[in-house]
């Protein structure tokens, strides 16, 4: 029997497998506002059969957008588009998760396809960006960030806080923080993006603060029957990692006692210097010793996308959920073909019975 195409229940919410679609920005926003593209994109993810179907990075504050084209929930009217998206979801059997973000000095760039740097300085277009500390990314990423003051801090925590809620009162079933990729959150947490000298900067207790201020604060507004996770950068592949891995884990193991049900184990791009191992599967034995060590339940991406794969690093007991991005928009139906080349007994069930009857029938 396959252990990729066993139900996975975390709270209240079962998903009918362990396969997600994680958040992949589809940079196709205007103002925050979804579009026609969204509904269709999201839609056919589900249809294809996946557990979990996560809505891409959804900025906390307009300044908070990677791009003009990242969609935003900073406001009620951005937050009520969203219910065709979460109805389309739902629809189609998946449950309806969405990741909440602030990309800090990574903010006001051009989308992947215009040029993936940031925004000319007078191109009415951008925005400033803040960030812990006044310390630029690096090349095509070079505008300095302002450095947070503490009213800053705490804005941005009511922020995500805010966003909760809306993504609550819309129907959303899991929620994750994105404290990765060299986001706002991370570029707390990543030694070299800090060099605050107060309560947020220093030491890794410090460096973790306003990550577990901020999953704290949405957890006492995120119900407790449904699932709050983090999507964190635990390594950088850039020379500290062991370092860099235990720290994560005590403040995994923190996140944990605050609260948080899962922890998408993921890479903390804050360095455009980070040697990374590309290769299949090569986030599973970190994500094991993150599930070993911290006690938490762990998914994650990159290079999980063939199915023996995902079905053997579920089988070893490395991941609980299993992250499937690019092979997805190759193929929305990805699991069905999963579990057909699995040997699933009616692979066609894998999808909605409108699909399964003319596929089992015919």
């Amino acid at each position: 029997m396959s252990a990729l195409f066993q139900p996975f229940a975390l709270k209240s919410v079962t998903l009918r497998n362990r396969i997600a679609v994680p958040p992949m920005c589809q940079y196709s926003a205007t103002d925050g506002l979804v579009s026609d593209w969204h509904l269709s994109h999201y839609a056919s993810m589900a249809r294809g059969g996946a557990g979990l179907v996560i809505v891409e990075a959804t900025a906390v504050a307009p300044e908070g957008r990677i791009t003009p084209g990242c969609t935003g929930i900073w406001n009620d009217d951005l937050a009520q588009a969203f219910v065709p998206i979460v109805q389309s979801i739902k629809a189609a059997g998946s449950v309806p998760g969405i990741q909440i973000a602030h990309a800090g000095r990574k903010a006001s760039a051009n989308r992947p396809w215009e040029g993936d740097d940031h925004i000319a300085e007078d191109d009415a277009r951008g925005w400033q960006t803040i960030a812990p500390s006044a310390i630029a990314f690096g090349p095509g990423l070079e505008k300095q960030p302002r450095a947070m003051t503490l009213d800053d801090i705490a804005r941005v925590r009511q922020n995500f806080v805010d966003a909760a809620k809306r993504a609550r009162d819309v129907g959303f079933e899991w929620l994750e923080l994105h404290f990765a990729h060299g986001y706002l959150a991370q570029s707390f947490f990543a030694a070299g993006s800090n060099q605050r000298d107060d309560r947020y900067g220093g030491s890794a207790e410090n460096r973790g603060r306003f990550l577990l201020e901020t999953l704290q604060a949405v957890r006492e507004v995120w119900p407790e029957s449904l699932p709050l996770t983090v999507r964190f950068g635990v390594l950088e592949f850039d020379g500290r990692d062991e370092q860099t891995l235990v720290e994560s884990i005590d403040l995994t193991r923190q996140f944990k006692a605050a609260g948080l049900d899962m922890l998408s184990v993921s890479i903390g791009f804050s360095t455009p210097k980070a040697t990374i191992p590309w290769g299949p599967a090569f986030m599973g034995p970190i994500a094991e010793r993150v599930r070993r060590e911290a006690g938490i339940p762990v998914s994650s991406a990159w290079g999980f996308g063939t199915p023996a794969v995902a079905e053997q690093v579920v089988r070893d007991g490395q991941l609980d959920v299993v992250m499937v991005g690019r092979a997805h928009l190759a193929n929305p139906h990805w699991s069905y073909a999963a579990a057909k080349e699995l040997g699933v007994e009616r692979a066609s069930w894998t999808l909605p019975a409108p699909y399964a009857h003319w596929l089992e029938r015919y």
